[in-house]
């Protein structure tokens, strides 16, 4: 999967910040930063699915993002990110 663009809706981003204490910039960082993705799940919309990555920030937090990727333009839309919980850690730890 290839991704180009990363976009995040302003309603998101306030969600993101007030809610999970995680920055765009991170989950941004993330998403750049080769991380490990898997299918969430289908998108109410053709083609349109909703994927996680996980991941570590440049500072070297580990998050898990979940993102609306759109294939026919290579974009990602964040709609959630947050901290790995233990067992999501220690599976990303072990590959």
């Amino acid at each position: 999967m290839k991704i180009d663009f990363i976009v995040c809706p302003d309603d998101i981003e306030y969600k993101l910040e007030s809610k999970h204490h995680v920055t765009v910039r991170e989950a941004r960082q993330v998403l750049l930063h080769k991380p490990r993705i898997r299918f969430a799940e289908k998108g109410y919309t053709k083609g349109n699915d909703v994927y996680a990555a996980f991941g570590q920030t440049f500072a070297g937090r580990y998050l898990a993002v979940f993102f609306v990727y759109k294939p026919e333009t290579a974009a990602a839309i964040i709609i959630s990110a947050r901290d790995m919980n233990k067992k999501e850690k220690k599976s990303y730890g072990k590959k």
